[in-house]
């Protein structure tokens, strides 16, 4: 296995100089380890290669926003069979960096120009503003009546505030998570009314979310890691990687023929249909998978429960922008590269909770009321009721992930209290 690198300025052809007056920038401490050069594969690695040296912007949120972005300009036309479920190239994907100067908007700039460019059609299919899962729906609806409904069902959401969507998921009577998970899933969309009811079938919904890692930590809901919702989202760390106080080259891909290539091959992948695994590859995916499925503890093995399936749909998507109806072992090994990725940023972004003062209190409070435990109730007079319900929860969440803390429900006068109790005793 290769060691992991970062692209920099040394990755651009030599008889191309620097930007003027360019600083690379240090890697922040604790920062997750950079995903191995195999992640750059192909096509989609030409282009972050070119585009790297004149934007601030890590490669990494480049190349990912790419390989989503494309994945949802393909559509339906080419899908993996896994049994009697299709794995179609949409992804779901959540970069993970501090507000702006992670640069996350400007690494989606460059792939929005690009992506238009190559499929003008797909730029009406843009949208943000995931608010509920009726109009999401809405959005790629099948004909109903006088409704002609919405012909093309491709539809890529760009959030670059994601935490308004973590809000409205947490909503007790929102539709918007139940239909996020089936959009990924690729099955149909319903949610029957007496009023308006909506359907839509053959839906091809990628998303792309941007979001800070405190923002994340102190809105992600603990039912949310627990249903599935969050494992359908690959996160990834993203940072600025330098200072260009001049700027870069604003069009870096012209006079390379690689915008052209891109269009060349996103027309014949809407055509490709069933992508199979080459014979190199079904061995070598087989010891992939046995080592994907292994489970991991706590929050990382919340996140990773569909680690199989997040890294065939992206070997997928390298295997059509190689224009090639099989996975070879070199997609796979750029898919899991991406994928361990993912995992190494999920960990830095969530696993550090258990680390904060609000969850070391808690655990220390139940710890000394061994082996009587608190209610919720009695948990926040015990804080002065100064944590948010969300802050609360998330700390509950992940003490209850690394196995320090469990809950009960016990009876009283009125609704069944959560009784929250220490794990074990502290060692004598």
């Amino acid at each position: 296995m290769t060691e992991p690198v970062t692209l920099s300025l040394l990755d651009q052809p030599a008889d191309d100089p620097p930007p003027s007056g360019t600083l690379t920038l240090p890697v922040p401490e604790g920062w997750p380890a950079p995903p191995e050069a195999a992640v750059y594969h192909g096509l989609a690695g030409e282009i972050v290669r070119r585009i790297a040296p004149e934007t601030e912007a890590d490669p990494v949120a480049i190349l990912s926003q790419l390989l989503v972005a494309f994945g949802a300009a393909v559509g339906r036309g080419a899908w993996f069979q896994v049994e009697a479920t299709r794995h179609h190239p949409n992804e779901f994907l959540v970069l993970i960096g501090d507000s702006a100067r992670a640069r996350k908007g400007s690494s989606w700039d460059h792939v929005q120009r690009l992506i238009a460019g190559a499929d003008q059609q797909l730029t009406a299919r843009i949208v943000t503003g995931l608010s509920s899962g009726e109009g999401l729906i809405h959005s790629v609806r099948d004909p109903a009546g006088q409704d002609p409904g919405v012909s093309d069902r491709r539809l890529l959401v760009i959030e670059p505030e994601f935490v308004s969507v973590l809000k409205n998921v947490s909503r007790e009577i929102s539709t918007l998570s139940p239909t996020l998970r089936s959009a990924w899933d690729g099955r149909p969309l319903a949610i029957l009314t007496r009023t308006a009811p909506a359907r839509a079938t053959d839906a091809h919904i990628s998303i792309i979310g941007h979001i800070t890692a405190t923002e994340l930590r102190h809105h992600i809901n603990p039912v949310e890691l627990a249903n599935g919702l969050l494992n359908r989202f690959l996160l990834l760390g993203c940072r600025r990687v330098r200072l260009l106080p001049e700027g870069g080259d604003p069009d870096p891909l012209n006079s390379t023929g690689l915008d052209r290539r891109l269009a060349t091959t996103l027309n014949n992948a809407r055509r490709a249909g069933q992508i199979r695994l080459s014979t190199p590859a079904r061995h070598a995916w087989l010891d992939a998978y046995q080592r994907l499925a292994e489970p991991l503890p706590g929050i990382a093995g919340a996140i990773s429960a569909r680690a199989e399936a997040h890294t065939i749909r992206l070997a997928l998507i390298y295997a059509l922008l190689d224009n090639t109806h099989q996975i070879q072992p070199a997609h796979l090994t750029a898919a899991l590269a991406l994928w361990d990725y993912a995992l190494r940023s999920a960990a830095w972004a969530l696993e550090r909770t258990t680390g904060d003062p609000l969850a070391r209190q808690i655990h220390a409070a139940l710890i000394h009321q061994l082996p009587g435990g608190l209610t919720r109730t009695e948990l926040r007079d015990l804080l002065h009721r100064n944590p948010t319900t969300s802050q609360l929860d998330q700390a509950l969440a992940a003490l209850a992930d690394d196995r320090k803390i469990t809950s009960s429900r016990v009876l009283t006068a009125g609704r069944p209290a959560e009784l929250w109790t220490a794990a074990q005793a502290p060692d004598a």
